[in-house]
């Protein structure tokens, strides 16, 4: 404690200095929401409040922060936000505290986190204040989406479907993408935000079209790695390298930036951890679920879909999904 201060002051001047409880840090928080909150009335942009602070949270916020854009973040571990802290992010006491803020963006791993942060009993919406807009980046189902859009027009609150698509590293990079559905002002009203975080921001329609565009990519996003590693496979127990391969194949027409990216980890075993099988799986749940329901043959995600299982089944459920190259091998007789 510095004891620097006004002449006069002794060394127990602080002693005497009533404490600040928790009661006071609260309001000092809710008063800091609340001028945020009125940034927009002075002419400047509104305050940005981000609900969970995982990997890709964090990553989606420091770029905010890159931009000097205010926020105020929460989320269910508070450690977590520790190294927001420290670039200067106000950190709210809880969701209450949060949801003075103008725009509430949430990200959560599924349905279940999102309708209890947003729903619930202490939630975004069921307090005195409540955000201007919520935007959620989840990846969840449109049914969930649905409710929770009703939810909030029931208590004129603007609602956008906002999931991301990349890795925190590609975040990080500025080249991840925003699926955008909801009322074009209100997306026009976020867009800069999100121009800010990712190189893409799509507005793919006024309900919930964002959750299916985003299932759609991750499916083709698993899929192209189950036929990537059974190439690279077929290659390597013929005699090729997978060092040689991926070097011919990223000098092709038929790689990707991710491919090329991704590649070399592929070639060394590298599964740094981006993109865990079992949210893959999850994803690939809710796909084939809207397959269903929308009556879309899709034979070739149900494939991929039970190498994910069985790869879940052999140990791999935390692992990187770059690791399905392990199940393909494993099979092969190459391990």
């Amino acid at each position: 404690m510095s004891h620097g201060g006004a002449a006069g002051a002794g060394p127990n001047a602080a002693s005497r200095r009533p404490r600040r409880g928790p009661a006071s840090r609260s309001a000092d928080l809710r008063a800091s929401g609340a001028t945020m909150r009125s940034a927009r009335e002075g002419g400047r942009q509104g305050s940005i409040g981000w609900l969970g602070t995982g990997r890709m949270g964090t990553a989606i916020v420091n770029r905010l922060l890159d931009a000097d854009r205010p926020v105020m973040v929460w989320n269910r571990t508070p450690a977590k936000t520790g190294p927001l802290a420290v670039r200067g992010a106000h950190v709210a006491d809880s969701i209450a505290t949060l949801a003075a803020c103008d725009v509430v963006y949430v990200m959560v791993s599924g349905p279940a986190d999102l309708e209890e942060v947003v729903l619930g009993e202490g939630g975004l919406l069921g307090g005195d204040a409540r955000p201007g807009v919520l935007v959620d980046c989840s990846t969840v189902s449109e049914e969930v989406s649905a409710r929770i859009r009703a939810a909030a027009a029931a208590l004129d609150v603007a609602f956008l479907a906002a999931p991301v698509c990349g890795n925190p590293e590609v975040i990080a990079e500025g080249q991840g993408s925003f699926i955008v559905s909801g009322p074009v002002k209100v997306f026009e009203q976020v867009r800069p935000d999100l121009e800010v975080v990712a190189k893409t921001v799509v507005h793919v329609g006024e309900r919930e079209q964002a959750r299916l565009v985003k299932l759609a990519h991750n499916l083709y996003l698993g899929m192209m790695v189950q036929s990537l590693v059974e190439v690279v496979t077929l290659a390597e127990k013929a005699g090729t390298s997978r060092e040689a391969f991926l070097e011919f194949f990223n000098g092709s027409a038929l790689t990707s930036p991710w491919i090329r990216r991704r590649g070399p980890e592929l070639a060394t075993g590298d599964w740094h951890l981006t993109f865990t099988n079992e949210l893959l799986r999850k994803d690939f749940d809710l796909g084939l679920a809207a397959a269903r329901e929308l009556e879309v043959p899709m034979p070739a995600t149900s494939a991929t879909y039970q190498l994910i299982q069985s790869a879940i089944g052999n140990g791999l459920r935390n692992e990187d999904f770059l690791s399905l190259y392990e199940l393909q091998a494993r099979a092969a007789g190459l391990t």
